[in-house]
């Protein structure tokens, strides 16, 4: 299926390892323009190779004001904005310091709340364009034992519905993907830190965590980073034009959430 991506410029944060960089070669490979930033140019130059295609990188950090500012700077205008970049842990609700919560929320939020102030306004004056959110499931199922984290993601989602209805009768989107448990480089250590015994094997710790920690999950595995971007290319594309202001969980097919 063609998604009609061709020539579209599509910036994609945290794209430099897991989700964000299946998302990135899967627009890539479509034909979008892909602009990846992060502060590592070693990581970024990686992930460009690594992506393929139409890359440009830009070392800039949009988790802080100066580096969203440096980023919007050198990339002015874009037609897909995905926001991706995020950090997650496990700690105790009591454990949890002011700093955490700071830190979470500068990373997890306020960069997707940083870049999508600029480029909206870019995109309803051209009548098109595609924001989506990459939340999580722990945006509507808050882990107990990340709570920090579950208040970032369901902090996208309000942001995401909020400006689906400012583009009201444009074609332009906003969208929120809610993954479950992804396989990404440091899955595995997250898994141990919640595991029962940290030196299970692998795959018996793969399945003591969905036993335990997520028994909601259809499919009781790990989703794949391109299961994820598989979504996201769509719903980047023109073909998505009838979606707006949705949250789509990832849980071995796509279940709407209703927020």
């Amino acid at each position: 299926m063609d998604l009609q991506l061709t020539g579209k410029t599509a910036l994609v944060t945290g794209a430099t390892a897991g989700i964000g960089l299946a998302i990135a070669r899967s627009l890539a490979a479509e034909g979008a323009k892909v602009v990846i930033c992060g502060r590592s140019q070693v990581n970024l130059d990686t992930a460009a190779t690594a992506i393929g295609g139409s890359v440009r990188t830009v070392l800039a950090d949009p988790a802080s004001a100066e580096g969203a500012a440096a980023l919007t700077a050198a990339v002015p205008d874009i037609d897909i904005l995905i926001n991706n970049l995020g950090i997650y842990e496990s700690k105790a609700f009591g454990e949890i310091t002011d700093e955490d919560w700071r830190r979470f929320f500068e990373i997890n939020v306020l960069s997707g709340a940083r870049l999508s102030r600029h480029y909206l306004p870019g995109m309803l004056a051209r009548d098109w364009g595609r924001i989506i959110f990459i939340s999580s499931e722990s945006a509507v199922l808050v882990p107990p034992n990340m709570i920090h984290y579950g208040m970032t993601k369901t902090a996208q989602l309000a942001i995401s519905r909020g400006l689906a209805a400012t583009t009201k009768g444009t074609r332009v989107t906003v969208n929120s993907v809610l993954p479950g448990t992804t396989r990404s480089a440091g899955i595995e250590d997250f898994l141990r830190s919640v595991a029962s015994d940290p030196n299970l094997p692998a795959g018996e710790m793969e399945q003591e965590y969905f036993a335990k920690e997520r028994p909601s999950s259809l499919i009781q595995r790990m989703i794949e980073p391109e299961e994820v971007a598989s979504l996201v290319a769509y719903l980047a594309s023109p073909l998505s034009a009838a979606t707006n202001g949705a949250a789509l969980r990832v849980d071995g097919g796509i279940t709407p959430t209703i927020i």
